[in-house]
């Protein structure tokens, strides 16, 4: 019994270790070289989604650029909270 569970265990791992490197042998997403923002802006968070780039930036915007251009397609403004 004892032997049965241990190649059983041993499968198991194989498994899992078959499929965590499958999956990370995956190729990631597709990233530019460069993002290149409007004079005067400084990014704090980017993000990447399926042809597009989210950039959160100091003057409390986020820009929605295009992954392949660069261009700016979107520009939201975040209302801050007060505390």
């Amino acid at each position: 019994m004892v032997t049965t569970l241990t190649v059983i265990m041993i499968c198991g791992f194989l498994v899992v270790l078959t499929l965590l490197v499958i999956r990370l042998s995956a190729s990631g997403p597709s990233l530019p070289d460069a993002v290149a923002l409007p004079d005067g802006l400084s990014a704090r968070a980017v993000t990447f989604g399926d042809g597009w780039i989210a950039v959160v930036t100091d003057e409390d915007e986020i820009l929605i650029l295009n992954n392949l251009s660069g261009a700016i397609e979107q520009r939201i403004t975040i209302d801050p909270m007060t505390k």
